[in-house]
């Protein structure tokens, strides 16, 4: 501990003694008012060690020999279902750190998922290196400027001049190299990183009111910190006036709430440090705008104060040294603080003159709450009610993502998530097992997509790619609910919305049902965009979505096709063109949200494309895709190989290669020099031939402009009059024997016939397998159940039902057995017919 300091405004923090009789107290008003308090330890080492000792002495008070809090220094807040017990005090100016889950910073963030987090120790390693490379390179600079200034002419100073020449040129190649290295790491994090995982703290297997970081080392989380603080100052030069100065002039003028959180970080030599610090739930800007009059780094703040930043005057000159003690640093800055401020000469932009007025500032520190297990989600809800419901500017992107999480929160409070789930997924295999926490978590990316598992279908396999599109269809059903079918018109009586459409009203504030019109479609489109977006490593413009969803989604619901993927991949390769055309519906995020966008917001008149280029909308690009099925010029395989591909990419963890080891382009950038290409990253899509195999190009947005063309997406004049002729006519195309081709055309050549059968009967005999297995599932679970009932029956001594009953069930048995041994009769001539194919 530092030395008694001079006096001065800039506080002095308690002692262990009044910290531990802080704990006492907290701990026992939360036992009054029933809510559980953080650890222990978490008081003494974040909060007591961010308190001025006479502020810790104004708070507590004795009642019945227990200390307990004073009445006038806590308050219950009552966020939605649960209680959180608030404490009202002064903290040190610079002793609260930016959260790095601010909901104005949410887009910025991606999902943490493993192969990200490993990426960025990737990125950090690289960054370190390219450090050390830089400083090499103006070494040798530096000793190359001497030679080549040195005076003589012999032998040997030449042969020396040219191997310094030679380590610069070396070492200006290296640099190069790193700097592609980290280039490449950034576009495969879709510049972006993962979001710090926040789970809240168990002490003794009980858990407690705090959160808890999980484990990083020193360097990533020196990393995190930065970019957390730069994405807040970037969101942050919106607002209309300097926030900083005006603290520097005014004081903080409203109190933030702040949580005690801990930080986990482990240095080289193996010791992990558990940090326990003061972070900022709302008022995160205040927060990092007073570090910044202290002159003090956020990083540091959470990961250890070089002791040289904040040295006293007995301290050995150790540049390693970290000061992880929160009132050691504290009190250091203090001392610091105070004996320049008491100088004559020190001028008004010192630190020690501009930081007078936040010296101590009013916060809330949550000190309690009923659920603890749910206080991250409370937190952020109401980080997220106090921004929406704030005057400062809003990120638009963020602000979406906002809006979706209270309608998720409107869902839930009404009782309606776990519904409106049900509904959206009538093959779920078990969605009466769901957890709604959980559920909730995932569908904001706040958490994996584990808890999404219920939704699948029974008999489908569960991976990340069946996660995420359930993920992307639960955000439709909710964002695009569908109403009840139209019943009989009663006179001045209304139309019935169902119980899934006033939520969403409700939560987004939109005018009546009636009164939906195109600005409503477009912006629940926008927020349906912004929702799926977190579902994505690489986060394409939200725009790209414009014209997905037009009123009558919005109005009636999106009807979306109930089959899963592996359904939909069989049945396009089947022949069934309603299973491509929701097969595209399911790859439209992922033709956003690629490396290599293939769709993104469209970009003045389609008629100006003489002038400015070609130029198509996010809808055109959607509906060319989905003409090409049955478009002359582009093969089923290609569409089928790409569809794959797409799906697959953001799962990738590794770049793409070309099976025969050449090196793999981006297909608009062949004519390019090679140093300025794009760097082959993870995730991106290699373009397919016609044959569906592999090409050296990796299929880019030029790539699928020439190959899906906008006059693909235009509707045909001859038939955008007769709706009904073309639905006839792509239903044509999907029967047995393709008699007739589109618009009357004349009848196919037989040979090509013969082999589209060939390409998708395989396809069929899968789909028709897949039946028979639901079957057998289906006829296996009726009887385990009518065995259960007849266990139940004798056991409880019940009478038999009625003879009428028992007829009228086994005569529906009877037909259903009927039906499957006609069914195997027919699968034995497919067996004899497949010998002669």
């Amino acid at each position: 501990m530092v030395a008694k300091q001079p006096d001065g405004i800039y506080p002095r923090i308690g002692t262990d003694i009044w910290g531990r009789n802080l704990a006492d107290a907290i701990e026992n008003t939360c036992a009054e008012h029933r809510v559980v308090p953080p650890p222990r330890q978490a008081i003494i080492e974040g909060l007591a060690a961010s308190l001025p000792d006479t502020e810790i002495k104004a708070l507590i008070t004795t009642q019945r020999g227990r200390k307990v809090l004073k009445p006038s220094a806590s308050r219950i807040v009552q966020a939605g279902a649960e209680k959180v017990l608030l404490l009202m005090c002064d903290v040190h100016g610079a002793a609260v750190a930016p959260w790095d889950l601010n909901d104005r910073t949410v887009s910025s963030w991606s999902q943490p998922v493993p192969e990200a987090s490993q990426r960025v120790e990737d990125l950090v390693a690289t960054e370190l290196a390219l450090q050390e490379a830089e400083k090499t390179v103006k070494l040798a600079d530096k000793a190359r400027e001497n030679l080549r200034r040195a005076a003589g002419d012999d032998t040997y100073a030449a042969q020396a001049l040219t191997a310094a020449t030679q380590k610069h040129q070396d070492a200006v190649r290296h640099v190069r190299e790193l700097e592609g290295q980290r280039r490449t790491l950034l576009g495969a994090l879709g510049h972006r990183r993962p979001r710090p995982v926040v789970r809240a703290v168990q002490e003794d297997g009980e858990v407690k009111a705090a959160l808890v970081l999980a484990e990083q080392p020193y360097e990533v989380a020196v990393h995190l910190q930065r970019y957390a603080a730069d994405c807040l100052e970037r969101a942050g030069k919106t607002r209309g006036y300097d926030l900083a100065e005006s603290l520097v002039d005014a004081g903080q003028l409203s109190k933030g709430m702040n949580v005690l959180q801990q930080w986990q970080i482990a240095h080289p030599d193996g010791t992990v440090a558990k940090l326990w610090r003061l972070a900022a739930v709302t008022g995160n800007n205040r927060a990092l705008a007073r570090l910044n009059v202290f002159r003090v780094r956020p990083e540091h703040l959470v990961t250890g104060m070089p002791q040289s930043l904040v040295p006293m005057p007995k301290d050995k000159a150790d540049p390693g040294l970290l000061l992880l003690s929160m009132r050691e640093i504290l009190n250091r800055l203090s001392v610091r603080l105070n004996e320049v401020g008491a100088k004559p000469e020190t001028g008004p932009d010192d630190p020690s003159i501009r930081a007078g007025k936040i010296a101590t500032v009013s916060a809330e520190i949550v000190i309690g709450c009923t659920k603890p297990a749910a206080l991250e989600h409370v937190l952020r809800a109401l980080n997220v009610n106090d921004h929406l419901r704030g005057i400062q500017p809003y990120d638009e992107d963020a602000r979406l993502i906002a809006l979706f999480a209270t309608l998720v929160d409107s869902y839930t409070r009404e009782s309606l998530l776990a519904d409106a789930l049900t509904e959206a997924f009538p093959d779920a295999r078990g969605a009466d097992l769901l957890d709604l926490v959980g559920v909730r978590d995932a569908l904001t990316a706040n958490g994996p997509l584990d808890p999404l598992e219920p939704l699948v279908p029974a008999g489908d396999a569960v991976s990340p790619l069946v996660l995420r599109d359930i993920a992307v269809r639960a955000i439709t059903a909710l964002v695009f609910p569908e109403i009840p079918p139209e019943g009989p018109q009663k006179t001045g009586g209304r139309t019935d919305t169902g119980q899934f459409w006033p939520v969403v009203r409700g939560a987004l504030q939109e005018s009546a049902w009636s009164q939906i019109r195109s600005k409503t479609a477009e912006a629940r489109t926008r927020l349906w965009s912004a929702a799926v977006a977190q579902l994505f490593l690489h986060r394409g413009n939200i725009l790209s979505a414009a014209g997905f969803f037009g009123t009558a989604e919005t109005a009636k619901g999106a009807g979306q096709d109930p089959r899963a993927l592996a359904a939909l991949l069989l049945g396009a390769e089947a022949g069934d063109a309603t299973a491509w055309a929701a097969l595209v519906q399911r790859m439209a995020p992922a033709l956003i949200h690629a490396p290599q966008p293939f769709i993104t917001p469209g970009q003045g008149s389609e008629a100006g494309g003489g002038r400015k280029g070609v130029r198509r909308t996010p809808r055109n690009a959607l509906a060319a895709l989905t003409m090409a099925y049955t478009a002359p010029g582009v093969s089923r395989a290609l569409l089928i190989a790409f569809a794959k591909a797409v799906l697959e990419h953001p799962d990738a963890t590794q770049p793409p290669e070309a099976e025969d080891g050449k090196p793999l382009v981006c297909y608009g950038e062949q004519h390019l020099a090679e140093g300025d290409r794009t760097a082959i990253t993870a995730g991106m899509v290699v373009a397919p031939d016609t044959e569906g195999r592999p090409t050296h190009h990796v299929a880019d947005k030029t790539w699928f402009d020439e190959t899906f063309p906008v006059n693909l997406g235009r509707p045909d004049p001859a038939s955008a009059g007769n709706s009904t002729s073309s639905s006839m006519a792509v239903g044509t195309l999907t029967g047995p024997g393709f008699a007739t081709t589109a618009h009357g055309a004349p009848l196919a050549d037989p040979r090509d016939q013969l082999a589209a059968l060939r390409r998708e009967l395989p396809a069929r005999v899968e789909l028709v397998g897949g039946s028979y297995q639901q079957a057998v599932d289906a006829a296996h679970t009726l009887m385990t159940d009518f065995e259960e009932a007849r266990r139940l029956r004798a056991q409880l001594g019940e009478e038999s039902l009625s003879a009428e009953q028992r007829i009228e069930w086994m005569e529906k048995l009877t037909k259903a057995r009927a039906a499957a041994q006609a069914s195997v009769t027919t699968l034995e001539q497919v067996e004899a017919l497949v010998l002669q194919i």
